[in-house]
């Protein structure tokens, strides 16, 4: 199979250290990403390693030909059997998930000692359950997402400027947007039919969903109160004063529900200086700006919560574990840990006078540590930072992988 692709290095790095070796290499995230071309990449580069082509076997169970594959016993029939004719060494599947309890054929694959395999997944919980417990220190994971702003720009051959950002900021990064007409008309009537089917096969179909009219007022929901902390009590409280009665408790789980298919992103509040992680009150974030505003329209008033949604998700690629800051009455966007290290991030469309400087930056200040502190916003003229606190524009910000 010959596919045409541009590549993504990022996650090529993060996996080159794992080829051929006896670990199973799980690419998860959210349907039209790129895992799939993901795939074709890592088959080329096992090629330029010396892997023969003919030593490779690509199931798609998103393609009719892998129909048959149900259970996990027709994979590994489906396996041996093409293993017979040919000398099988790599084997990859695509969308894993859609066979039952494949974690057992995974299993036994590992065990074998004969084969590298990659798979792709579409559900956050692939690797829970009895996969970890089976797998346990045998596999590794790699979360994908959508287009970073720097991808953007290589995809669409585009120069850093504002209104490439622009662009960004209002139709995403999923990587099939190269092959349709930036124009709102197209871009969102694609981008309704991907958020469609996330809901209808990830979600209503996963967890088999009766009241399906709910779940996308939930949605809608979320998409309205991007960036905002909310409730399973503030949203049930809501939904009565539409009259429609919704407990907080399956409102939580529809919220897993969707969080598991990776359409938005559930973000805690923790304690700044303490460890405590608050239980209630998060926020939500879109994997894709542009399936947002699909739900729920482009709008320049939106712009904080839609720059606060792009700084999330830049921070998450970066491979942060974020939560939002909580100190005293007093909120931080973004306090992000990775290996230990710690940084702290604030978010403002503009900050045009020394009150909103003081509001934004002194947040910040009030942060007893010496980790590094963003102020991020998109002015033209940068005044400058203030006591060890960098005042950054969005675009420089988003094209340097923190």
């Amino acid at each position: 199979m010959i596919k045409k692709y541009i590549e993504r290095s990022y996650y090529l790095d993060r996996i080159r250290p794992f080829m051929n070796k006896d670990v199973i290499k799980v690419l998860i995230g959210q349907r039209r990403v790129g895992k799939s071309y993901l795939l074709f990449q890592i088959m080329d580069e096992l090629v330029k390693q010396g892997v023969s082509k003919s030593s490779m076997l690509y199931i798609n169970k998103e393609l009719h030909e892998f129909e048959p594959i149900r259970q996990y016993e027709d994979l590994l029939r489906y396996v041996k059997e093409a293993a017979k004719s040919q000398k099988i060494t790599v084997l990859l599947i695509d969308e894993i998930q859609g066979i039952h309890q494949f974690e057992k054929a995974l299993r036994d694959l590992q065990a074998s000692g004969r084969y590298d395999v990659y798979c792709t997944g579409s559900n956050a919980d692939l690797l829970s359950g009895e996969l970890a417990t089976y797998l346990s220190g045998r596999y590794i994971e790699v979360e994908v997402h959508s287009l970073s702003y720097p991808e953007f720009l290589i995809f669409h051959t585009l120069d850093n400027t504002e209104d490439s950002l622009m662009k960004y900021l209002k139709y995403g990064g999923l990587p099939y947007l190269i092959n349709i007409d930036l124009n709102d008309v197209v871009v969102y009537d694609y981008l309704r039919s991907i958020n469609n089917t996330i809901l209808f096969k990830d979600v209503v179909a996963r967890y088999g969903i009766r009241n399906v009219a709910f779940l996308e007022r939930l949605v809608e929901y979320v998409a309205d109160n991007t960036g905002s902390l909310v409730s399973g009590k503030k949203i049930s409280d809501f939904l009565k004063s539409q009259k429609t009665n919704i407990s907080p408790n399956i409102v939580l789980n529809y919220l897993s529900f969707l969080c598991n298919a990776f359409l938005i992103f559930k973000v805690s509040r923790s304690e700044i200086g303490g460890k405590r992680i608050f239980e209630i009150n998060e926020k939500y974030y879109f994997q894709d700006t542009g399936l947002r505003h699909a739900l729920v329209g482009y709008r320049p008033s939106d712009i904080s919560k839609v720059l606060e949604n792009i700084v999330y998700m830049h921070l998450r690629t970066s491979g942060y574990t974020v939560t939002v800051g909580q100190l005293g009455t007093k909120e931080i966007d973004f306090v992000c840990e990775k290996r230990g290290d710690r940084l702290y991030v604030q978010v403002a469309y503009l900050i045009p006078d020394e009150k909103a400087r003081e509001r934004e930056f002194g947040n910040l200040l009030q942060i007893r540590d010496n980790y590094p502190k963003f102020a991020i916003s998109m002015d033209k003229m940068m005044v400058g930072g203030e006591k060890g606190i960098q005042h950054l524009h969005i675009m420089q910000f988003l094209n340097t992988m923190v």
